[in-house]
């Protein structure tokens, strides 16, 4: 998943007058500063990240440049990962705007795949009012040369077996991987494409990219990448969730399915000797849209019973809003603390 020109969309959201103008997001175009992003309308002139500042203003003079605002788009991207956590809950983010997610996590095929990549664009635009592509593929390289074929606000599937024909015939530059050193021994060899280099012998391909590098670019080329997804350690809240084979209305059955949730998410606060203060309750409609309740304490609690009761309050509260059968459910606890401070029950 690709935010579409962040800092610039961003910039737009706190100054909609912006939206029509070409704006860069870099350093002083008047001295040695580059050009970390750019809308849509300034892409037209050819201005792009990376680009010196004082090449862009020369490309378009009338193009209005701001100082990047590093601590607002930090809460923007806060904003949006979280969101985004709630539809997918394992991801690997990899910047402020992009990131891998794990869809077979929740999607039983490729097809479903779509859906709940489709309700992922909702909820950051509904959350946001920003604009996300997403590529889906069976690996990692595929899938991000896919969350770029069709932005802004993309969503490109390429299904196993595809892979390579998809990338054949793309810029080899296009390739993750392949940097300025690598094109320049590409280029002038003929190798113009990244179906030209999956195409490449062994000699030749030892010849122009010696060693181990080589070899992993050309296996990218043909869509074999067999790299997971890397998460961060630190972990800032616990959770439990279940899909069920069939949507489900009854409220007694999703109270208990809640409270067997909350008796794991208790135990997980035990083991790790940590108390909670926020009890969140996460419910998926048939459409794949989510909603999520929560609620707030004075004072952590590892409560596998008070977790329970707090997550189905949550859950009538939020069918109150949107009634209708659910998808999922789940119950997740955040907050969280070392310490248990004594309640007047504990005294």
């Amino acid at each position: 998943m690709d935010l579409d020109a962040f800092y610039a969309a961003v910039e737009q959201l706190e100054d909609p007058s912006l939206r029509t103008k070409p704006l860069i997001v870099g350093g002083d175009p008047n001295g040695r500063g580059v050009v970390a992003t750019a809308n849509y309308v300034a892409r037209e002139f050819g201005i792009h990240s990376a680009m010196s500042a004082a090449e862009a203003l020369r490309r378009c003079p009338h193009a209005v440049f701001v100082r990047p605002r590093h601590a607002l788009y930090r809460e923007y991207s806060r904003h949006v990962w979280e969101t985004v956590r709630g539809i997918v809950p394992t991801l690997e983010q990899t910047g402020a705007d992009e990131g891998y997610l794990d869809l077979g996590e929740v999607a039983r095929d490729f097809l479903e795949a779509r859906v709940v990549s489709e309700a992922v664009q909702t909820a950051v635009r509904a959350a946001t009012s920003l604009t996300c592509s997403l590529g889906v593929a069976p690996c990692k390289v595929v899938a991000k040369v896919a969350s770029d074929y069709r932005k802004p606000g993309g969503l490109t599937v390429v299904v196993p077996g595809q892979e390579a024909s998809f990338l054949a015939p793309f810029d080899v530059r296009k390739l993750p991987g392949v940097g300025p050193k690598a094109e320049a021994r590409l280029r002038p060899a003929g190798v113009e494409t990244v179906g030209a280099l999956a195409a490449l012998p062994d000699d030749d391909l030892r010849r122009l990219l010696p060693g181990s590098v080589g070899i992993a670019l050309r296996d990218r080329a043909r869509g074999i990448d067999p790299r997971g997804l890397e998460f961060d350690v630190q972990r800032v809240s616990i959770s439990s969730e279940n899909t069920f084979e069939r949507d489900v209305l009854d409220r007694e059955w999703l109270h208990g399915e809640l409270r067997r949730q909350a008796r794991e998410v208790a135990e997980s606060l035990h083991k790790r000797g940590e108390v909670a203060r926020t009890v969140t309750t996460k419910l998926r409609y048939g459409d794949f849209s989510i909603r999520s309740r929560s609620t707030s304490l004075d004072h952590g609690i590892d409560d596998a019973d008070r977790i329970g009761d707090l997550a189905c309050r949550l859950l009538d509260r939020g069918l109150r809003d949107r009634p209708g059968a659910l998808r999922l459910v789940g119950v997740g606890v955040s907050g969280l603390g070392s310490f248990r401070q004594l309640t007047l029950e504990a005294v």
